[in-house]
């Protein structure tokens, strides 16, 4: 079961390659700007806290699955590493733990598009190669 679905993987990898090179990690922020959107239109504070963390809780599940396949370079390997360290910080942020002042019911939508704005500064400072990038992406539309 588990080499047909990393042969899935494979495979999909292969047909959406052209839609990553022309975006290259799109996917990642397309999934945080589309989370910031359902926290918008959310009213409810609980609902928007658990929406944000259940997203980034959703991509770390992502970037642990990518890490166990053992298919990505040892530098993507770091790059995912760091990118893991940024999402850690985001959820302390929210949850406020590990130093952070936990961010305020009334600040829970700029929050979400704070994550976005750090996510796509994540994408200029860490390097993931294409592959770990499509992989995570992958995942992710699994998991979701």
């Amino acid at each position: 079961m588990f080499a047909r679905k990393v042969f899935g993987c494979i495979i999909m990898m292969f047909v959406l390659i052209q839609a990553v090179n022309a975006g290259g990690q799109d996917g990642i922020q397309t999934y945080f700007n589309d989370t910031a959107c359902k926290v918008k239109a959310t009213t409810d504070p609980a609902e928007k806290r658990e929406i944000l963390s259940q997203s980034l809780q959703t991509m770390n599940k992502a970037l642990d699955k990518v890490q166990s396949l053992q298919l990505i370079s040892k530098e993507d390997q770091a790059g995912v590493d760091r990118f893991r360290a940024t999402l850690q910080e985001n959820q302390d942020e929210l949850n406020g733990s590990n130093g952070y002042e936990r961010v305020s019911d009334s600040q829970l939508n700029a929050f979400s598009m704070y994550v976005v704005q750090n996510m796509e500064q994540a994408d200029k400072t860490i390097t993931i190669g294409l592959v770990t990038a499509l992989l995570i992406v992958i995942i992710i539309i699994l998991l979701v």
